[in-house]
């Protein structure tokens, strides 16, 4: 039963393009086998396997390749025979065509969905909705724990700024009446004495006492488990107190980190039948306006977890007018999709596996049209005799989406000191350590889909690029949707789902 000898795919000529070895095999000894399997496919006789005096070829071809699996003689043939179609139904997984150019790209990924199938010489029991579970690791609540941590760091920081322009306008008030502010003595250094200039914004507050931040006001409410992945709850924490040791304030509240997890954690009430449809989006824009490139990956996942709606058909709602293209599962009934837009399995008489997670459909835009940008960033660096005048707007071009939580992170340069901020929608916070000015936006939609920024900061217009912008959103960014189910008899089903939009990459350089 042990499979001794390597996995390949080559060429008609034995060029081997992707080769995996289970045990211990010198390079030339594989490439000495794959170079004879030609040689011995000359006789014109249609096999499955072809036997030397000391291995045995168990194939399949691919159009013009070969899958290819070698073994010993005293191997079990109808074991092999199994594993080797296993192989063969992994690679349209990641491969769109069964080209040699196609297979190099995702050789990594096919390395790893095969170590998936035989370990150490053995074949795993395993199949292929598990082998596509298994090599994509994706967790999404872990996913949602990242994002409210990242949230409710940037709300500390913001709270913090909020604290010392109070203090600033405390220190004018005292200036203009001709006294030192009553409280400030508890500052040390930040008493303000007549006559000395307050336009400077202190980097750091140190207060007397500050009120402990208990670990339960850093956890998002409802069931979600995110926070008990492995040491990651402490994490938070520690930030936290790294930011007190700094004296940095630290607010227990955050409106906007709870706003993340609303968008981006599944309902609450998980029914037998629950639907995914998530968005990645990837754009890269000139400073200038033009649209250099934009993807839209999507993809619609099918969880069932009654055996009774094994054999259920979804009904797709698609309205895009982009120019999207769909592809559907090759276990999915591609004509009844074509034909009546009908999500079922091509075997009528085979359900969808319980309990996984199952991608049905996917769909890919690519594009350069300017005008299907969701949200446009246009910033108008401008040399004053001081350094330079920013303004930066943004306008949501895509009305049909609401965008909660954006962030749009601007360079400034570092060692000058915190940018002076003038007119301003929404909220801000400067990071010095990392150079950066962060403008922060907790909703844009079409009743607030045009915002700016305006500071002057020393520097010159190329020190502001790249922007960097990030975002989730509960509705996707292509028209396609599934409205209803359906099982034998076209009874109607109840389901649950969820929809988000996340960003990849989104950068104006």
């Amino acid at each position: 039963r042990t499979l001794s000898h390597p996995t390949a795919v080559c060429t008609k000529a034995g060029k081997a393009i992707v080769s995996r070895q289970f045990v211990e095999m010198t390079r030339t000894r594989i490439e000495g086998l794959l170079a004879a399997f030609p040689k011995l496919m000359n006789t014109g006789k249609q096999h499955t396997f072809v036997e030397t005096e000391s291995v045995r070829y168990v194939y399949q071809p691919l159009e013009k390749l070969y899958m290819v699996l070698i073994t010993t003689k005293n191997s079990n043939i109808l074991e092999d025979l199994e594993t080797l179609r296993l192989f063969s139904r992994v690679i349209p997984e990641y491969c769109r065509v069964l080209e040699e150019s196609e297979i190099s790209e995702h050789c990594f990924d096919l390395i790893f969905a095969f170590d998936e199938i035989v370990a150490l010489g053995y074949r795993e029991n395993v199949n292929l909705a598990q082998i596509r579970t298994f090599t994509e690791m994706d967790s999404h609540e872990e996913k949602v724990f990242r994002a409210v941590r990242e949230t409710q760091e940037r709300e500390a920081k913001a709270e913090m700024r909020r604290k010392a322009k109070e203090l600033q306008q405390a220190r004018r008030d005292a200036e203009r009446q001709g006294k030192k502010a009553p409280g400030f003595g508890g500052f040390g250094s930040s008493a303000v004495s007549g006559g000395t200039s307050a336009s400077v914004i202190t980097d750091t507050i140190i207060e007397p006492e500050k009120p402990k931040v208990m670990a339960g006001a850093m956890r998002p409410s409802g069931p979600s488990k995110a926070l008990k992945l492995g040491a990651k709850g402490k994490d938070v924490e520690n930030f936290v107190d790294k930011l007190k040791s700094e004296g940095e304030h630290v607010s227990t509240t955050s409106k906007r980190s709870s706003e993340a997890a609303k968008v981006l954690s599944p309902p609450i009430n998980v029914e037998s039948v629950h639907l995914k449809v998530e968005e990645k989006i990837s754009l890269t824009c000139g400073r200038d306006g033009g649209l250099q490139n934009m993807e839209v990956h999507g993809m619609i996942t099918l969880r069932v977890s009654d055996d009774k709606y094994g054999r259920i058909r979804l009904q797709v709602e698609n309205d895009d007018k982009k120019g999207v293209q769909l592809q559907t599962h090759p276990n999915v009934d591609k004509k009844l999709f074509t034909t009546d837009c009908l999500i079922g399995l091509k075997n009528p008489d085979k359900s969808f596996p319980l309990n996984n997670d199952v991608g049905v459909l996917k769909w890919r835009l690519q594009t350069t049209d300017e005008s299907l940008i969701p949200l446009t960033i246009n910033c108008w660096p401008s040399e004053s005799a001081t350094g330079c005048d920013v303004n930066i707007e943004y306008e949501l071009q895509e009305e049909s989406l609401e965008l909660n939580d954006v962030s749009i992170l601007i360079p400034v340069p570092a060692g000058l000191g915190a940018p002076v901020i003038g007119d301003i929608d929404g909220d801000y916070r400067h990071d010095s350590r990392r150079s950066i000015l962060e403008w922060c936006l907790p909703v844009i939609d079409a009743k607030n889909k045009t915002g700016s920024l305006e500071f002057s900061i020393a520097g010159q217009p190329n020190d502001f690029f790249p922007i960097n912008v990030s975002f989730v959103s509960k509705k996707n960014y292509c028209n396609i949707q599934v409205r209803t189910f359906h099982v034998e008899g076209n009874s109607p089903v109840r389901y649950s789902s969820e929809t988000m939009l996340l960003v990849d990459k989104y950068e104006i350089l």
